[in-house]
């Protein structure tokens, strides 16, 4: 499928303000980037960098006065997510070294703590392949967790989450992520847009590495769907923010769309 997808941000800046964005997305596996344009107003000069994970970054100082970032992107992805029920655990010792870090604690998602490694456990279901319990991991989230905006903050943990049994869909990615970490399961959260998403915003979700590669898992749907361009990855939210500012910008509006357009014969 095709889509049409983007953002305006619109910040009141009092003074210059030095800001890290992610907001552009690229080609890969998973999709095809036909049209892109990334445009601050008044102008800033931009400087791209990659960084470790391999998502886009931009760096800019955004100056006094009304600043609007936006982005818009042309993209061709899949309708649909890959399945398979069969994708087995990988032993850590037979991981490709570039997914260990997502076995790691990070600092949203404490996969050490023995609480979660116990919920983790309690959801399950046993003698099971490894794709089949992160789906009963997803599908637990989904339903004993509530969605609720402004319940959580920049703050709220995998933990948390699970006590309060509330929150977004970040807070939905980081607890799936921790329990996953916590059965020796790779897993990484994943930002971008997702077509038909009920209250369109820019969207948070994880992947499970299983079967020697990775799975889309999204535990704010009742069924996960395609229609996803991706942004971002990384080992929670603090890898993955959108735009990381140092200064007192404060952002007023944000506009975010993902429509499903045409494609040409």
């Amino acid at each position: 499928m095709k889509l049409n997808a983007g953002c305006n941000l619109t910040y009141s800046i009092k003074h210059p303000t030095t800001i890290i964005a992610m907001l552009r997305p690229k080609s890969g596996e998973a999709q095809f980037i036909q049209e892109e344009k990334f445009v601050i107003t008044p102008h800033s000069p931009v400087i791209e960098y990659t960084d470790n994970f391999g998502n886009l970054c931009q760096r800019s100082v955004l100056l006094p006065g009304e600043v609007t970032l936006a982005v818009n992107v042309i993209a061709k992805v899949s309708g649909s997510i890959d399945i398979d029920l069969k994708a087995e655990y990988i032993f850590v010792e037979q991981l490709p070294h570039e997914v260990l870090q997502f076995l790691i604690a990070s600092r949203y998602c404490q996969s050490d703590l023995l609480e979660i490694s116990t919920l983790a456990l309690s959801i399950i279901p046993r003698r099971k392949s490894a794709y089949t319990q992160v789906a009963a991991i997803r599908d637990w989230i989904h339903q004993n967790i509530r969605y609720e905006y402004n319940t959580t903050n920049s703050t709220t943990t995998a933990l948390d989450v699970a006590h309060r049994r509330v929150g977004v869909c970040r807070d939905y990615s980081h607890l799936g992520i921790a329990l996953c970490r916590s059965l020796s399961i790779p897993a990484r959260m994943v930002v971008g847009y997702l077509h038909n998403l009920k209250n369109m915003d820019l969207h948070a979700w994880f992947e499970a590495f299983v079967g020697g590669r990775w799975f889309t898992f999204d535990a704010v749907q009742p069924q996960a769907e395609g229609g996803r361009i991706v942004i971002g990855y990384g080992r929670d939210a603090a890898d993955v923010a959108f735009i990381t500012q140092f200064g007192d910008g404060t952002l007023e509006t944000m506009e975010v769309w993902a429509e499903e357009v045409a494609d040409e014969i």
